[in-house]
């Protein structure tokens, strides 16, 4: 068995989180533009103390962005393909490189279980999925499901 490292930044367990400090995450989960005397109004701080908190949680890496939802059909983007692979073993790092590489891979996780890896990636047309397939089908065998709807799209986590 390899030896693997533990990362220092990142922690499982919520060191140094109260409960403040989960109010206004869950807070900056529902609108992340929120101005700090807002946020302190809904969370009983003042704008000062809800910056402290707010930056030593960027700091501690407790929140690391902040983005905007954008939905991929609006701009162009009406295919969203999930993709499963499961690659030689001497293969791994090089599946990790070409899903970098690929600009329509939105996210990609490396996985436990038969299947090594996942990921999700908006194309214009459906026939833009081969191509991209082809890039990984000489590594691994892929698993490829084409998303109808998002029953459950993605939402806060459930902090209070």
């Amino acid at each position: 068995m390899a030896n693997r490292k533990i990362r220092p930044e990142r922690t499982y367990e919520p060191k140094g989180i109260d409960a403040l400090d989960l109010r206004i995450l869950a807070e900056l989960q529902v609108d992340a533009r929120v101005s700090f005397a807002e946020l302190g109004r809904r969370v009983a701080l003042s704008a000062p103390a809800v910056a402290d908190r707010v930056q030593r949680l960027e700091e501690t890496g407790v929140i690391t962005g902040y983005r905007a939802e954008v939905d991929p059909r609006a701009l162009g983007f009406p295919v969203t393909v999930m993709v499963r692979i499961r690659p030689a073993v001497r293969e791994i790092q090089r599946i990790s490189k070409i899903a970098q590489e690929v600009p329509q891979i939105v996210e990609c996780y490396r996985m436990t279980g038969d299947d090594c890896f996942y990921f999700t990636m908006h194309l214009r047309a459906v026939d833009e999925l081969e191509p991209i397939l082809d890039l990984f089908t000489p590594y691994g065998q892929t698993t490829t499901s084409l998303i109808h709807t998002a029953p459950v799209p993605r939402r806060p986590l459930p902090l209070e």
